[in-house]
């Protein structure tokens, strides 16, 4: 049975470390739990927040409502023939079940390690690292619709996948909370090192032929290199999304930056690298107050002690400002802010 706390920080509860609280916190380990929450009188009296790890979002206030973290665990396989269909509960460590599947032999997220976060939220956000997409895996996800307290299994037309989008970001967003999502994987990998520098770690560390494991050892060492741990320093990973531009636009970008980092995308359009961007304004490894960028990768904004989250999302706003008026293109905020 779910338990209601009053007046609770969600320090503990976000990976920027921002000290606000909720006035109400309730923890939620199934599905019944789930349900009976949102039958009862407190949901109905008060704003609802939902969380899962707490690493795609910026407090810059108290939260004056009932914040639901997602706790449900639990992770099945089903296997037959080559396919594996993975069945994990929302609140697991999205880390943990790539350990999983990496450890069963089940191939398809390796390149998606240690990215921070729970499972609930990867179908939310389409997640995604070096050249994979959650959607390249995504099976289905049961979520609990709010308005009529029922459950509904999404397919993969169903949620509407874009670049760090869904269907829970745009039309359902606030009325449905993913309980459970289910991977398509293989047991006969597709072995992907084309993208950022996993060839080269892989190389440093003599592997030729490389296996599940070894895509996930070199991506985590990638990550680990460029990334600050959360427990040591707050943070929410790639504060912003690398922008996706039309190529007339690119046409201006690259005429007066030639060196400007870009990949194309399916759409034919072009992505640029949002680090190297803000690298170039020169804000990297930059300390602002108690804010700053990590000294390793642009991309990622910090909380070096006691920072406010306005003064973060200040920090944002500066570097958005700066981005446009030197490059003409406009930067967007990954991380959700509240």
């Amino acid at each position: 049975m779910f338990h209601i706390q009053e007046n609770i920080s969600l320090k503990p509860y976000n990976s920027f470390g921002i000290d606000v609280k909720a006035s109400f916190f309730a923890e939620i380990f199934s599905e019944n739990d789930l349900k009976a929450l949102f039958e009862s009188e407190i949901v109905k009296s008060n704003l609802i927040l939902i969380m899962g790890g707490g690493s795609n979002m910026l407090f810059t206030k108290d939260f004056d409502g009932l914040v639901v973290k997602m706790s449900i665990k639990g992770i099945s396989n089903e296997i037959a023939g080559e396919t594996v269909k993975v069945t994990a509960g929302a609140g697991e460590v999205w880390n943990d079940l790539v350990n999983y599947c990496v450890e069963h032999g089940f191939a398809g997220i390796e390149n998606l390690s240690l990215i921070p976060g729970t499972v609930g939220a990867s179908p939310i956000q389409n997640i995604g690292a070096y050249g994979v997409e959650l959607k390249d895996v995504f099976e289905s996800c049961t979520a609990f619709e709010i308005e009529t307290g029922t459950f509904k299994t999404f397919n993969y037309e169903e949620c509407h996948f874009g670049y760090r989008e869904s269907v829970f970001k745009a039309r359902l967003k606030g009325k449905y909370i993913i309980t459970s999502v289910t991977f398509n994987l293989s047991t006969q990998p597709n072995i992907n090192t084309s993208y950022g520098a996993i060839e080269a770690e892989l190389e440093k560390r003599g592997v030729q032929k490389p296996n599940i494991a070894d895509v996930s050892a070199a991506v985590s060492h990638i990550r680990v290199s460029k990334l600050p741990d959360p427990s040591t320093i707050g943070n929410a990973g790639s504060f912003f999304k690398n922008p996706v531009i039309e190529k007339y636009e690119f046409a201006d970008v690259v005429a007066n930056h030639p060196d400007v980092v870009h990949y194309p995308t399916a759409e034919g359009k072009v992505k640029l690298a949002a680090g190297w961007l803000i690298e170039q304004c020169g804000w990297k490894g930059k300390i602002v107050g108690e804010t700053g960028t990590w000294k390793n990768q642009a991309l990622v904004l910090v909380n070096h002690g006691n920072a406010t989250g306005k003064e973060v999302y200040q920090l944002s706003e500066q570097i958005i400002d700066s981005v446009k008026s030197t490059f003409g293109v406009t930067l967007e905020r990954e991380v959700n802010i509240l």
